[in-house]
């Protein structure tokens, strides 16, 4: 199950029109919307859709999405003058379709690559300001960059502390999380 449901998206999709272009529907206009980024990017590996979803982007989106004067997906997204960011918007500025080259500037799901000062990941940040820039102030991007880094920080301590505190459990005899006399859950229904 695993495997199947990695190798679905990790097979090259970058080379496959059909991952953005569905095979039955194959119009630009359909690939430009973001949930079609939501087939492969959501639940608990990839979160990105439903951070996205939640968050100011993507209700702006999901509010407009309907409306053509808003979001007209006819345009090619080098000519797109949408009421917010989409996925493609931002990942593929322009209409270029190398998604990894505008990809986010954390991996590993952030917690160690928080402003590392290496040329390259200065460079990425650099890019990444500039796309936000298009609708915002550098000043705003940047300020909202270093927000990020310091959640990630914060997220990697609280990841630390947190599976210090399983190791300690687990060597004080406590590694099973429900003890077999217990219901298992809070109201007491089996």
């Amino acid at each position: 199950g695993d495997t199947a449901g990695c190798t679905f998206c990790h097979t090259s999709p970058e080379e496959r029109c059909s991952t953005c272009h569905q095979r039955h529907q194959f119009n630009p206009a359909v690939a430009r919307k973001s949930e079609q980024c939501k087939t492969c990017h959501w639940g608990k590996d990839h979160r990105d859709w439903e951070a996205y979803d939640i968050s100011i982007h993507g209700t702006v989106y999901q509010v407009n999405k309907w409306d053509p004067t808003q979001f007209d997906m006819s345009k090619k997204l080098a000519d797109a003058d949408y009421v917010g960011p989409t996925c493609q918007y931002c990942h593929m500025r322009g209409g270029h379709h190398n998604v990894q080259r505008l990809s986010t500037v954390y991996t590993s799901m952030g917690m160690s690559n928080a402003d590392r000062g290496a040329p390259l990941w200065r460079e990425k940040r650099d890019t990444w300001v500039s796309v936000c820039d298009d609708c915002h102030s550098p000043r705003f991007a940047r300020e909202n960059l270093q927000a990020m880094d310091e959640a990630c920080k914060d997220a990697g301590l609280k990841y630390t502390e947190t599976f210090k505190v399983a190791e300690n459990l687990m060597l004080d005899g406590m590694g099973e999380p429900m003890p077999k006399d217990l219901a298992p859950d809070w109201s007491g229904q089996h």
